[in-house]
């Protein structure tokens, strides 16, 4: 099971991946190009993962997980102004 750790766990690796990067880039004139990108492209899938990771490993207020939330579709009432979720009361 995924605990707090996975977040530094994460970041570490996403750290090593940048100076190995930063070290291993091709040299030339697109070495600047390269570091840049391949630092920010692991810089942004570990901001991504960083954010929606929590979400679906912790509890939302209420006790439901987010993916719960997603998966099921609205369900709206017979005049359609309302919108809830199949298992809130109406």
């Amino acid at each position: 099971m995924a605990n707090g750790w996975s977040i530094i766990i994460g970041f570490v690796v996403i750290v090593l991946a940048c100076v190995a990067g930063w070290f291993l880039s091709p040299k030339g004139e697109t070495q600047t190009v390269w570091r840049s990108s391949l630092i920010l492209s692991f810089a942004s899938c570990y901001i991504m993962w960083g954010t929606f990771f929590p979400n679906n490993v912790s509890f939302l207020p209420g006790g439901k997980r987010l993916t719960q939330f997603v998966e099921q579709p609205l369900r709206s009432s017979h005049n359609g102004t309302h919108l809830s979720y199949p298992d809130e009361a109406a």
